[in-house]
């Protein structure tokens, strides 16, 4: 069930294009009251109202301000509930200088609309019921789209996909749910015998389709915000080298001397189709510099942190006791191993370094210096991020964390419900815990939320959407 207090009405506008110097700019009216209060301001070349004319159209003429002529204007009306917002709405395109779109937006604000809160236009929209809460944080992550699958991923949200899916799974919860109350309170009719048995095979099914979901949104959540990516080793193992080459300038100061990079080096660069967020560490070693032990310890907290570590180790120098640290501090990550200076004297190879690791991991020689190496590290990439585990045209990925964890939450109460039937518990403690997997459902479509979440998910829109 929804609780929300009492939606404001009242008659918003707000700039809906970017802060920055355009063609045009659009300046959006949302509200019971929009049209009449861009009749105020605008006047068409036939000199008829916008509140005479019909919805999804579009007029030419000027905005004025005390008999001034503002700017020439193209102005949309939409009449509700046919618009984003459900609510009457105009929109007007005018040119898009920051003096003269802000100068309209002041003069509608001036004539009976208020300022719109951040992402309150789409909050409206979910209020109204045009779109349930996956679609309008469908509409955020559009707009933060970084790459190609960012944006269909976003696009099937916006289509329905998330919203059937998990209103298909509630509607196998809710059955069970009224199932097992209905035999509760009408016992003989309602027979209870064999059920548990019914109920675990039904529960199996569920874990296994949300399990899947969970894996692909793990894997689709990389895939659409980046690969957390740490690069360490010990000084001079050339990670500063890698961080320019990858990012095509020179982000790091490279020297011959050791412990050069003291501080933490950000750079987002995109490889074999996926978005890489690199970080590049201090090298690790037993340090007797203050600075450079800080330096270090914080190289250690982000690796443990990182979707990827890229283990850069010299291999024209011996492996030390700063590559064994490294080593055993990275056994269950993800993990490539550069094997740079390959242009030199071998002092250490591939097979020396599996004999290590607990697991296998991509080896492999590269020379930083001679940019030699990169295909086959963009290979190894595609291998381990991108090889098959989504196919946006069957299957469903979510990648918000916010409703991952609603998943999350859900399989831990199916698990409780199964952990029941094993544990031959009453009938009644498999309804609580089925109600509480349709809650956390309900809670990723908006079907089960309060005022506080919704507040806080639109809070974090961007103005005018």
């Amino acid at each position: 069930m929804i609780y929300y207090k009492i939606m404001k009405t009242d008659t918003i506008a707000a700039i809906a294009t970017g802060m920055t110097e355009a063609g045009i700019g659009i300046i959006r009216i949302s509200g019971e009251d929009s049209i009449q209060v861009a009749d105020k301001i605008f006047k068409s070349k036939s000199n008829k109202k916008l509140s005479h004319q019909k919805s999804h159209t579009m007029h030419f003429g000027m905005i004025f301000d005390d008999e001034n002529t503002i700017d020439e204007v193209l102005v949309s009306v939409m009449i509700a509930p046919h618009s984003y917002t459900g609510e009457n709405t105009v929109e007007i395109n005018c040119h898009g200088g920051m003096f003269v779109i802000n100068k309209v937006l002041e003069t509608v604000l001036r004539n009976g609309a208020r300022l719109a809160e951040p992402g309150e236009f789409t909050k409206r929209a979910f209020l109204n019921g045009k779109i349930d809460l996956s679609k309008a944080e469908a509409v955020m992550d559009l707009i933060q789209s970084k790459n190609d699958f960012a944006v269909k991923n976003s696009m099937n949200h916006l289509k329905g996909d998330v919203l059937e899916e998990v209103r298909s799974l509630r509607s196998d919860i809710i059955y069970e749910i009224a199932f097992i109350e209905s035999a509760l309170d009408d016992p003989e009719h309602i027979s209870l015998e064999g059920y548990p048995e019914q109920l675990l095979e039904k529960t199996d099914k569920l874990l296994e389709k949300l399990n899947a979901l969970k894996e692909r949104s793990g894997n689709g959540r990389i895939r659409k915000d980046g690969v957390s990516t740490v690069i360490v080793g010990k000084p001079n193992a050339g990670k500063s080298s890698l961080l320019n080459l990858l990012a095509g300038e020179e982000r790091a100061i490279v020297t011959d001397y050791a412990g050069t990079t003291r501080d933490i080096l950000e750079e987002t660069v995109k490889i074999a189709d996926l978005v890489l967020k690199i970080t590049d560490t201090a090298g690790i070693r037993n340090a007797d510099d203050a600075v450079e032990k800080i330096g270090v310890e914080r190289a250690k907290a982000y690796a443990m942190d990182a979707d990827l570590i890229l283990y850069m180790v010299d291999s024209s120098v011996p492996l030390n006791e700063n590559d064994m640290e490294i080593m055993k501090m990275i056994q269950d990550k993800k993990v490539i191993v550069l094997l740079n200076k390959s242009d030199l004297q071998q002092e250490v190879s591939g097979e020396d370094l599996r004999t290590h690791f607990e697991k296998d991991v991509f080896i492999i020689p590269i020379s930083a210096k001679q940019q030699t190496g990169m295909e086959e590290f963009s290979e190894a990439l595609k291998k381990m991020f991108l090889s098959g585990q989504i196919s946006l045209n069957e299957d469903i990925v979510i990648t918000n964390l916010r409703q991952i964890r609603e998943i999350e939450e859900c399989i831990e109460s199916l698990s409780l419900v199964r952990k029941s039937i094993l544990d031959g518990m009453p009938e009644d403690f498999f309804s609580i815990d089925l109600q509480n997997a349709y809650l956390h459902l309900g809670y990723i479509i908006g079907e089960e939320v309060n005022d506080d979440l919704v507040n806080e998910i639109f809070s974090k829109f961007c103005m005018g959407k």
